[in-house]
């Protein structure tokens, strides 16, 4: 996870499940692709109770350097919450394995884990995050409010990126507030997303983010095929066109944004469209 600035030219995938099955056929041609697309810089989220895909997302990280890590507990898996979960993240902190904690939060659409089992565990992993001093990846499914709740209530000053956002146009701007970047998927390119789009035209630039979370919701026009990082360029685009930018000056903001967060990550040719 070290190495020269990211090229201003270039788009980052700020979530992408590289260690997930669906790419153990042609992960590095996966990479290979998305880098020759333009994108130079990969955040790939790993889930601390999954052994294996922690394991090869952190000899991801290792082999490549334009490729960051990041560790927590799912609020699907919340009710396997354990002690020893959080000693790993607090090691793999301490090693620079990791650049967050996460992906981290609460979901109410899935009944995975319930929600009274979500939320302590949300919250004692924001306090982590403040413990070890790294910034959250948050995943929030319906539960905006709760998630803002959990974040003022243990004073999380950290920042970190809400992932996939669907949420309201006032928790987008209320989480910024607290210093958050907002993540658009896939997502905003479906046809039912009109409300979304308008909340992506109105956010400060300065603090907008794309990604794929692939290999999940891949964006129109790649729609029932598996999402990879290289269609993040589809999101970027889109985006480009609703806030009537040329498309150079949005990869500009976007790198600026990740390397806030993440600023040691190696230089790519950038991106030719």
């Amino acid at each position: 996870m070290t190495g020269p600035s990211l090229s201003a030219r270039g788009i980052p995938d700020s979530h992408c499940h590289l260690d997930m099955d669906d790419f153990a056929p042609d992960r590095e041609t996966v990479l290979a692709r998305a880098r020759a697309a333009g994108v130079d810089a990969f955040l790939c989220p790993a889930d601390i109770s999954q052994p294996q895909g922690l394991q090869t997302t952190l000899d991801l990280a290792a082999r490549h350097t334009d490729v960051t890590a990041s560790a927590g507990l799912h609020p699907h898996q919340a009710k396997l919450r354990s002690e020893t979960f959080y000693d790993t993240i607090r090691r793999l902190a301490w090693e620079k394995k990791i650049a967050a904690v996460g992906e981290i939060g609460l979901d109410y659409h899935y009944g995975f884990s319930s929600p009274e089992e979500q939320r302590p565990v949300f919250r004692e992993q924001v306090a982590l995050a403040s413990e070890i001093g790294l910034p959250l990846i948050v995943h929030s499914r319906l539960a905006g409010l709760d998630i803002r709740e959990a974040v003022d209530s243990e004073r999380f000053s950290g920042g970190g990126i809400l992932h996939c956002f669907t949420e309201s146009r006032d928790i987008a701007l209320s989480m910024i507030d607290r210093g958050f970047l907002i993540s658009f998927s896939g997502i905003l390119t479906f046809p039912n997303a009109s409300d979304l789009r308008d909340t992506a035209k109105a956010l400060p630039l300065d603090r907008i983010l794309v990604e794929t979370d692939a290999p999940y919701l891949a964006p129109v026009p790649h729609r029932g095929k598996r999402n990879e990082p290289s269609f993040v360029l589809e999101t970027a685009r889109l985006l480009a066109v609703l806030r009537n930018l040329p498309f150079e000056s949005l990869a500009e903001a976007l790198t600026a944004n990740f390397r806030r967060l993440f600023p040691t990550v190696v230089e790519s040719p950038g991106l030719e469209c």
